[in-house]
C-alpha cells in the first residue's frame, strides 16, 4: 500500500491492481481493511476503483470529510485522469460519446441506443504508441459503471487484459492495464487544492510506454 497523502481528515494511496477496494465475495483482504488497520475503523471510501484497476484511491478519516468528499464526487467537482494501455494503434486525440446501461446480472456495462441508457463522454489523448498497443490518457466527463472499460471497447480498442470487454487475452494476475493516474480536488475541510498522483504499475509494457514520471 503506497501512501500518497495523509492528514487528519483524509488519506490517499496507490491501490495495486488485483486488490479489492473493499470486501467482496472472495473474502480476500481489501484495501479498506488495511486502511482501517492503519488509521482506525472510522475510515470510509467516498469512491471506488474496480478490483483489476490500479491507482489513486482516496479515503475519508472523519465524518465531516466523508460528507464533503461524497458531495464532491457526486457533483463532478473531482477531476480524474486515467492512463490505459489499449489494443491497437491510435493517433492524436478526440472524444468518445457513448450511451451505456448497467447490466447488473452480468456485472458489466453495455452500449445501447440513444434514449435507452446514460450518455457519457470520454476525452482521450495518445501519450505513446507502440507496435501493437497504445498508451492513452483518459479524462471522463461523467461517472458510470465500467465507463472507461466499455467506451474503449466500443471504440474498438479494449484495454489490455480486459477480457470482459473483448481483450484478446487476460493477465495471469487478472489485472487490466487501467490506472487511475491522478485526482485533483479541494481538500474537504481546509479547501486547499490537492493533486494526488500515483506512479504507474511496474510492468514491462508500462515501462516501455509510460513517459518519464516526475
Amino acid at each position: 500500500m503506497e501512501l500518497l497523502h495523509a492528514d487528519a481528515h483524509l488519506v490517499a494511496v496507490n491501490k495495486p491492481g488485483g486488490t479489492p477496494a473493499q470486501a467482496d465475495p472472495t473474502g480476500d483482504p481489501s484495501l479498506l481493511d488495511a486502511l482501517r488497520a492503519a488509521y482506525g475503523h472510522g475510515v470510509e471510501l467516498p469512491h471506488r476503483l474496480d478490483r483489476p484497476v490500479s491507482g489513486v484511491l482516496v479515503a475519508a478519516r472523519t465524518p465531516e470529510a466523508l460528507r464533503a468528499l461524497n458531495t464532491a464526487f457526486a457533483s463532478g467537482r473531482v477531476r480524474k485522469v486515467y492512463w490505459a494501455i489499449v489494443e491497437g494503434l491510435l493517433h492524436g486525440h478526440g472524444t468518445w460519446q457513448t450511451v451505456l446501461t448497467h447490466d447488473a446480472r452480468a456485472r458489466r456495462a453495455r452500449t445501447v441506443a440513444p434514449g435507452e441508457g446514460r450518455a457519457v463522454r470520454l476525452a482521450w489523448r495518445v501519450l505513446r504508441a507502440g507496435e501493437r498497443y497504445t498508451l492513452l490518457e483518459l479524462r471522463p466527463e461523467q461517472g458510470a459503471f465500467h465507463q472507461l472499460r466499455a467506451q474503449c471497447a466500443a471504440a474498438g480498442h479494449p484495454i489490455k487484459g480486459d477480457v470482459k470487454y473483448g481483450a484478446r487475452r487476460g493477465e495471469k494476475d487478472r489485472t487490466i492495464a487501467l490506472h487511475a493516474r491522478s485526482i485533483a480536488l479541494l481538500h474537504p475541510v481546509t479547501g486547499a487544492d490537492l493533486l494526488l498522483e500515483a506512479p504507474s504499475p511496474d510492468g514491462a509494457l508500462w515501462r516501455a510506454l509510460v513517459p518519464v514520471q516526475g
